[in-house]
């Protein structure tokens, strides 16, 4: 049976980590800032924003929560991120995501400051990730990714990655940080999408697979190749009647399929969720230090 490569144990160690660092700042008189943008009322970015807020007050970081009603108009915001683009109390600002539909969420990422794209969004920081330019910063999730693979004691270097999904959010960021120079990367990478032909003689050729493809239990057991390491960044809520809310949440991976063949796989939930919270918790700090 698969090794289980559990995200809160490794988020844990992250914020051990950030303590030490927060601690440090601290005592020359700096608090790292999170601004988090919430517009409008959805149920599941409330929940994520609720949790980023807690976590950023467990470190003892200074939390900015600014929720909007859903009628706030594009000017408004605009106007809401430069003055947070303004404020030396906030090192880093998450505008959540999706915002309603009368938003142009990318117009909004482009007027973020670079220094404070937390997220990893913005063009400016798009192009150091691809140039390999370490004082960018990466996208949470993939670096999420990746810290669970190196802790998970797999060898990233030299092994073939295959990525599942293109999304700006997880698989190009996630395909150039394994392709980067260095002992947490240096991987040959493929990624393929609703479009590629013959995947799954792709992905039983891989060592490392991470499932990024938004269709619950998409990966199946002869998608994989015996031995190999999963990832699964996939949430999808699936009817359950048997379940005390009526449904489940499960990965991108069909989990009871794939274990047996894998070496190590992550779990739904508690796998690369807990992880990229610590990974926004870990980019604010680092912008903290870079602005400081």
């Amino acid at each position: 049976m698969a090794q289980l490569i559990e995200g809160r144990a490794v988020a844990e160690k992250v914020y051990e980590e950030l303590r030490g660092e927060i601690a440090q700042l601290r005592e020359r008189g700096v608090t790292p800032g999170l601004a988090v943008v919430l517009v409008g009322d959805d149920p599941a970015s409330r929940a994520y924003v609720r949790s980023k807020d807690k976590m950023c007050r467990e470190l003892g970081l200074h939390s900015v929560k600014l929720e909007l009603p859903a009628a706030t108009t594009q000017e408004e915001l605009l106007a809401r991120v430069e003055v947070l683009n303004r404020d030396p109390a906030v090192h880093g600002i998450l505008v959540q995501s999706p915002p309603p539909k009368h938003i142009d969420e990318g117009a909004i990422v482009r007027a973020l400051d670079p220094a404070k794209d937390v997220d990893g969004f913005h063009p400016a920081n798009v192009a150091k990730l691809a140039l390999g330019d370490a004082s960018g910063f990466v996208p949470c999730t993939p670096l999420g990714c990746q810290r669970l693979l190196v802790e998970s004691g797999t060898q990233i270097s030299g092994a073939h990655v295959v990525v599942l999904g293109r999304s700006m959010i997880v698989g190009k960021p996630m395909a150039m940080l394994l392709m980067q120079k260095g002992k947490q990367a240096d991987a040959t990478v493929t990624v393929v999408h609703s479009r590629t032909r013959n995947m799954q003689e792709i992905t039983r050729s891989a060592d490392i697979i991470i499932a990024a493809i938004g269709q619950a239990q998409f990966v199946k057991a002869d998608h994989v190749r015996e031995g190999a390491v999963v990832i699964d960044v996939g949430i999808n809520r699936v009817d359950d009647a048997s379940a005390q809310r009526g449904y489940r949440l499960v990965g991108d991976v069909a989990f009871d399929q794939v274990s047996p063949k894998a070496a190590a796989i992550t779990p739904v939930p508690g796998g690369v969720g807990p992880m990229t919270i610590a990974m926004l918790m870990a980019n604010t700090v680092k912008a903290c230090r870079q602005q400081t």
